[in-house]
This record gives C-alpha cells, structure tokens and sequence, in this order.
C-alpha cells in the first residue's frame, strides 16, 4: 500500500503542522504543485540541526493538511524515534492515542504498533493491538518481531532443524526451541529424513508446532514430509477412533506434500472415526520450500539493493550508493524490509539523491518501510520523489 496520509484534514483556517508549500494561505483543499525535480535536488540536509533543515524545505515540499495535533503528534514520533528516543516518541504516540477528543487515523495507530515491534516489546503490542482491532473493526496486523536481535544476516538461507530417531512427548523443549528458532528467522526447515517413529503425543507436539508458526506467518519448509505420512499411516484404521492426534499430522503432512485425493479419502475416515468434521483442505506446497528453492530466493533478493539495520548520518554508506547502483535503471525497487531506522540528516540524503533520480526520469519505490521510518520519509517529502509502499 502507499504512504497513507495521517490524520483529519481541518476546516478552513485550521493551523496545519508540518512543512508546507508556499501557497499555505490558501483554502484548505489546495494542493500547492511541487518544485521541478532538479530543484529538489540541490537541498542541502547534511548541515544545521534538524529544526534548520526542515525550515530550508518551506516553499519546496507541501505536507498535505492535517489537524493540528494530530499532525505535530505523529511529526514528533516520527524525529523522535529517528534521534533515537523510542520511549519518548511512545509517550508521545500513546498520548494522542489515549486521547477522547482526539482525532487519531490508522497511521499513528501502525506508527505505535510498528514501534512495538521495531523493539521487540511484543506484551505491549499484543495490549495495544485489542484496541486497535475495537476502534477500527477489523483484524488486527500480526505481531513480527522487527528488533535487532530478530534481524537475520542477509544471505543465511532459512536454518534446517533435522528431526531423528523416535519423536514422543519428551520432545517438547526441543520443539519450543525449533519454535523460537522459527520466529527469530522467520522462515524454517525442518527435514524428517532421519524420524524413525513417532507416538500421539509427539504427533501433538509436532503438529501444535507447526500451527504455532503459521500463526506466526513463519514460512516452513517440510523434507521428506511423504516419508512421514507412510509412517503414520500404518498407524491408523477407519472406524477405530484411537491415535486421533496422528490422524490429524497425518492429514497436515499431506496438505504440505499436495496430494488432495488422498487427503481427501483420508479426511472422509477421519470424519467417520471420530464424528467430527475434518480440516479442510488448504495446500502449503508454496510454503514448503526445498532448500534450493530457499537459496534462489536469497540470490533474488541480493539482485535488488537493500537499505537495513540503523542508517545514522555516520553510516549512511549505503544510501549514497543508491545513486551507483541506479545509474544504468530506470526503474529501481530498495527493499527496507530490514530497515529498522534513519536519522534525519540520513532521510535528508536520502532525498538529494532521491529526487535527483527522480529528475532524471528513473522511478524509485521503497518496499516494505515500516510506519516509523515511512512518517520521517514523508515529513522530508521523500513521498514526493520516491513512491513509499508500507509493509503488510
């Protein structure tokens, strides 16, 4: 989705935060047009403090209005957490948020939760994501934790977990630790090459497992999951309602395989088994990559550039080769996927060479910014020159 506006636009005469066009006097519903490209380019944000720089901007990059609070709220946050004060830019989100005559939209709400989970405060967000889910009457967005400790390296392929020998219920710290492994890395292997048996209450484990992570939209791979299947096949028989727990393994193994038919006649025994009403059918053949499969992803990725990690104005390296690596694009797509923040001298780079691209007729659209990083990208107007899509 693209950059949402943040807020409710004002009546006439409302005061409006943020940087604005020229044209600030006008009504309202105005939209001031923005300076040619090659103008852009030539602000200068490595010089002055953040106040400074922002000021150099008025006439050049039109904020679209907004209700005065509401928009100094989420301008605030937003340099807050790129100076680095996340607990301060918290206060700040949760106090409008908190407030019963505000008027707070979605984006501060993603701003809050994006932040829960950019420091891995995931009690806070799961408090935080009820209210979410109330005020706006639908789903709430998934917990994923963002932090630094969950960041995965880029080029590791997905970890391989190797399950062998008999796998019964005393296998329960092992897989509360595949689990973790899991959700740290967000994606998994995990090979049944070498499982020789496996009993109900492992099959419970197991299965439990893999729920888990697919609520977790952790990506899972399963390897020689067929193998399994014959295994637990052997061990069970229509009209005997015993082994319940490997019915159902058995059935999930056979939705990551892809064989419908077969979970099909297998679900009609279930159903008679048992009298209750089987899973559905829902193939994972997608989620269940081989390892080389998992590895051409990785390469994919590593085609593309990616900006990662904590960009300050001390390690802002890796945004001026943005310019390098478009040289010879005309159309370049950054994934900030693992962009946990920027600062704003950084934001301001960002921009020169942003809108100097853009001057050159090349389309820039960063994918998968988180809400934070995104409302300080759109404070510097880097909305304007680049297209900012948000994370899912």
């Amino acid at each position: 989705m693209v950059l949402p506006f943040f807020g409710k636009k004002p009546s006439s005469g409302t005061s409006t935060a943020g940087v604005r066009g020229a044209g600030a006097g006008r009504d309202a519903g105005a939209q001031q047009p923005v300076a040619p490209p090659a103008e852009l380019s030539t602000l200068d944000f490595t010089a002055g403090d953040a106040s400074h720089a922002l000021a150099r901007c008025a006439g050049l990059v039109e904020v679209q209005e907004m209700d005065a609070g509401v928009g100094a709220a989420y301008e605030e946050a937003a340099v807050l957490y790129a100076n680095g004060g996340v607990g301060d830019a918290e206060k700040v989100l949760n106090a409008v948020l908190d407030d019963p005559s505000g008027n707070a939209g979605e984006g501060l709400w993603m701003m809050l939760l994006d932040l829960y989970k950019l420091t891995g405060q995931r009690q806070r967000f799961e408090s935080r994501v009820l209210d979410y889910a109330t005020r706006f009457e639908r789903s709430p967005p998934p917990w994923e934790d963002l932090s630094s400790q969950a960041a995965r390296p880029r080029g590791d392929v997905a970890p391989l977990i190797n399950l062998s020998g008999n796998l019964n219920g005393q296998a329960a710290p092992q897989f509360q630790q595949i689990g973790i492994i899991g959700r740290k890395s967000g994606t998994i292997r995990i090979d049944l090459t070498r499982l020789r048996s496996v009993d109900d209450d492992g099959c419970k484990l197991f299965l439990q497992l893999l729920q888990s992570l697919a609520a977790d939209r952790v990506k899972v791979s399963v390897l020689k999951c067929s193998q399994l299947v014959n295994m637990l096949e052997g061990q069970v028989s229509a009209g005997r309602a015993e082994n319940r727990e490997a019915w159902l393994l058995m059935l999930e193994m056979l939705q990551y395989t892809g064989e419908e038919e077969r979970f099909e006649q297998f679900a009609v025994d279930y159903a008679i088994t048992f009298e209750e009403s089987p899973p559905s059918w829902a193939p994972k053949v997608q989620e269940a990559m081989s390892a080389s499969d998992a590895g051409a992803t990785e390469e994919k990725v590593r085609d593309g550039f990616r900006l990662e990690g904590e960009i300050t104005g001390s390690q802002g390296e890796s945004i001026r080769k943005l310019a390098a690596y478009a040289a010879e694009r005309q159309s370049v797509d950054v994934d900030c996927a693992q962009l946990r923040r920027m600062d704003f001298v950084s934001a301001g780079t960002l921009f020169n060479i942003l809108a100097t691209l853009q001057a050159q007729g090349k389309l820039v659209v960063l994918h998968k910014v988180n809400a934070m990083v995104a409302a300080l990208l759109r404070v510097m107007g880097v909305d304007q020159v680049a297209q900012v899509m948000l994370r899912n």
